[in-house]
């Protein structure tokens, strides 16, 4: 009997995925544990295993094409004995479609095209009066029925009851702006209100306004040619749909400090003269401050376990162990790689973990369980020159760390100014499940381990 191959869900959040490339093509024979197909998800690269034996009779989606939705047919393996001929033919595949070309892959503009067409065609313009004066009459013609004016200008001349179309624009690529609808209406260029045609089309636009129809709205802003579109990709639209699950979900509290760091970078370089060498002598290991405020951090969260936690309606979820979450940037976007009970690793351990893992997200190469879960996470910005930010916090996590430049500043120490490396540190927090005192404690934590690092080699 044969068997389907269907798209795979390799993540609970996939829905679609992009078929990159096939590594069996049709009449090759087929074992279980083959890998047939490469599939990209929102964060990574993933293989698509066999799980039959027999031949690949019919490839349904080919290479290359994108947003394949979960469980759809992708091949079909025909058992052993079977004409893999026939089992094409009656398995209800249809033939492999061509897949698009680059330059004949549908736009950004043309997914807007059923919802305008769905919209009754905009009504003429009205004929301006006989004795329009100057300023109206002198309006050059437009070469498609789009008006371009700023938002102020389409009040002010609905308020004057004035044709926009008859409007000279004096902005930015002859765009209607204020001083043209006064001039318009100082010149006598406004219809009386009695005179204004009926407001059918505002009545419409008063109804909610598809989602298809804000982009086209959003273009309209723009003069064609000013702009190129660049479509997003599964990772792009996987964190806009997260952080703004976040930010509108999510009560975010925030609580800044500043951290002396001397003390910190030279145990750092201690462990590092420290560290062994391998045999062609290189050294073993080479920490870096990322991962010493990775190991604080997770040691912070072990320290004070009611702000290890995770909130969901039904309850609290505290988690028995820090597991770390580290932001990591990569081509199109970010992901964010899990360093698993960080609390009871050493430096060298977090510090080679760290080097693979983030390598391997940007080559997309994680596997699920590497970047999906956590406890906390520790977004870093300071190689950037970056003195504080505050971070979105990645549900399910209760709490980021954002970890800003360290620098050296004048403080006042036993009434004398001396120079210290300060670090500011910003914690955002989930208010429904750590609030303020409980921020400040966790925080404290942190501040702890920095300062006094020795206690983290404990």
């Amino acid at each position: 009997m044969p068997a389907n191959v269907l798209m795979p869900a390799l993540s609970p959040t996939m829905e679609k995925g992009n078929l990159t490339k096939w590594l069996k093509k049709e009449g090759d024979a087929v074992k279980s544990g083959d890998v047939l197909a490469e599939i990209e998800t929102d964060k990574a690269t993933m293989e698509v295993e066999a799980i039959d034996e027999g031949v690949l009779a019919r490839i349904v989606v080919p290479e290359g094409t994108t947003d394949v939705p979960v469980n759809e047919l992708i091949a079909v393996i025909a058992s052993e004995g079977e004409d893999a001929k026939a089992v094409a033919a009656g398995a209800g595949a249809a033939p492999a479609k061509e897949a698009p070309k680059p330059s004949e892959a549908p736009k950004p503009s043309e997914e807007v095209k059923p919802v305008e067409a769905s919209r009754p065609a905009a009504a003429p313009a009205a004929a301006p009066p006989a004795a329009a004066p100057p300023a109206v009459a002198s309006a050059p013609a437009r070469s498609d029925s789009r008006v371009f004016a700023s938002p102020l200008a389409r009040r002010l001349a609905k308020e004057a009851g004035l044709d926009l179309s008859a409007v000279a624009g004096s902005g930015p690529h002859g765009r209607i702006v204020e001083r043209d609808i006064q001039a318009a209406v100082a010149g006598g260029g406004a219809r009386p209100a009695a005179a204004a045609p009926a407001p059918a089309a505002p009545a419409k636009a008063a109804a909610p306004v598809p989602a298809a129809a804000s982009d086209e709205a959003v273009r309209k802003l723009f003069a064609p040619g000013s702009y190129e579109e660049v479509p997003h990709d599964g990772m792009r639209k996987t964190i806009a749909r997260r952080l703004v699950e976040a930010k509108s979900t999510i009560p975010h509290f925030y609580l800044t400090v500043d951290v002396d760091i001397d003390a910190l970078l030279a145990l750092r370089e201690q462990i590092n003269h420290g560290a062994p060498l391998t045999k062609d002598g290189k050294p073993s290991f080479k920490i870096s401050v990322n991962d010493m405020v990775i190991k604080a951090y997770a040691l912070a969260l072990r320290a004070v376990p009611d702000a290890n936690v995770s909130w969901t309606e039904g309850a609290m979820l505290k988690h028995r162990q820090a597991d770390v979450g580290v932001a990591v940037s990569i081509p199109g976007g970010l992901i964010t790689p899990i360093i698993r009970d960080a609390g009871n690793k050493t430096l060298s351990a977090i510090s080679g973990e760290m080097k693979d893992l983030a390598a391997r997200a940007k080559s997309r190469k994680l596997k699920p369980e590497e970047y999906q879960g956590g406890t906390g996470a520790v977004s870093n910005l300071g190689m950037f020159g970056i003195k504080a930010f505050s971070a979105v916090i990645n549900p399910p996590h209760a709490t980021i760390l954002a970890v800003g430049a360290g620098i050296q500043q004048p403080v006042v120490r036993g009434g004398e100014i001396k120079i210290a490396t300060l670090m500011s540190l910003t914690l955002s927090t989930d208010h429904r499940a750590v609030d303020g005192a409980l921020g400040a404690e966790l925080m404290q934590a942190i501040r702890g381990y920095i300062e006094k690092p020795l206690g983290m080699l404990v």
